[in-house]
């Protein structure tokens, strides 16, 4: 299991932040969940107490089930406002990557990253990061962004400066990024963040609540769907796969992050080890897979599908059409049928 960790000095961004006044963007990658907003929002709400002028850039339009989160709705969103986005970047004292290490996570926003003259700090939880910035706090045993975003202010010697919203933020992004701490969510310094999110007086249960428990019920009629009938269980191969087309989405109403933990649902199913899910979109096809073990699903879809992420939770992209990308999936499952059997927990 790969425990690569940079954790840069941190001295130069903390003499930025200490004079106040400056501006500082948290960009976000593509498609963002729950550890990048949560990150991101937590770091913007901190930056507003310590006297800077802090802005969220998403690439895209995020999940309509988190936009209860304190902060959202002063996100800038690039498709929606390009040159407003692209301007806070450049004039930033502050450039904060998080959730993301290769800048084709960013998609339109990288040109203007690379560009900007900003200070530059990466917060991540991926493996093998691949991006110039001036401070790196980069830990793929870390359970979340988000966790590394606390220990991020712990170092800063802000951590006087924690509210309930901020630390609702944080604790949003790890329990997101953990499955309600069902996975990557073993070390004991996870916990401890956790207990101390709980002294600046978050609400549990409520914030699951609205992160769970908040869908429409177009959302759930597409689950339904989903499983019954685009649903494909492959035994011999311990491998289930759901696929979904743009008409399948149109259908049901579709909005951004409905198709949410889809593709975690196959592995429910006994013996299953390896899941994919495959979403149709105007000119390529998006792909999540998981995996159960130490069958590394980074590893196959920077193989395969232009991809990368952890071992077992990774994303790709494919620009053949559906039914092409369905076909080569398949084709791929007997090369890899003895690593999927001989799979361990």
């Amino acid at each position: 299991m790969n425990h690569q960790i940079i954790w840069n000095e941190i001295g130069p961004t903390g003499r930025l932040l200490a004079v106040p006044g400056k501006q500082v963007v948290m960009v976000i990658h593509v498609n963002p969940d729950g550890d990048a907003l949560g990150s991101a929002l937590g770091l913007m709400l901190l930056m507003d107490k310590i006297g800077h002028n802090g802005t969220v850039i998403s690439p895209n339009q995020y999940p309509g089930f988190l936009k209860w989160m304190p902060g959202s709705d002063r996100i800038i969103v690039l498709e929606e406002s390009p040159e407003v986005a692209v301007a806070c970047i450049r004039q930033a004292d502050i450039l904060f990557a998080l959730d993301f290490n290769e800048l084709k996570r960013v998609k339109k926003l990288n040109e203007a990253f690379i560009g900007a003259s900003a200070h530059k700090v990466l917060i991540d939880h991926h493996p093998g990061p691949d991006m110039d910035a001036d401070c790196i706090l980069s830990d793929t045993s870390a359970s979340s962004t988000a966790e590394l975003v606390y220990r991020f202010i712990q170092e800063a010697g802000l951590h006087a400066q924690m509210d309930k919203d901020i630390a609702s933020c944080l604790f949003t992004g790890i329990m997101t990024d953990t499955g309600c701490f069902s996975y990557n969510s073993s070390r004991k310094k996870t916990w401890e963040v956790v207990a101390e999110m709980l002294d600046y007086g978050i609400e549990k249960d409520r914030l699951y609540d609205l992160t769970y428990d908040n869908y429409s019920a177009d959302r759930m009629r597409l689950l339904g769907f989903s499983l019954h009938e685009k649903m494909e269980v492959f035994p011999e191969y311990h491998t289930g796969i759901i696929w979904l087309t743009r008409e399948d989405l149109k259908k049901f109403n579709y909005e951004v992050g409905d198709t949410e933990g889809f593709v975690n649902y196959p592995l429910s199913i006994k013996g299953i080890r390896f899941s994919a899910l495959f979403i149709e979109k105007e000119n390529h096809v998006r792909i999540s897979f998981r995996s159960k073990g130490d069958f590394a699903v980074n590893e196959f879809s920077r193989k395969y599908f232009n991809g990368g992420g952890h071992a077992n939770a990774s994303g790709g992209e494919s620009y053949m059409s559906l039914e092409k990308t369905l076909e080569q999936f398949r084709e791929l499952l007997p090369v890899y049928q003895d690593k999927l059997r001989n799979y361990e927990l």
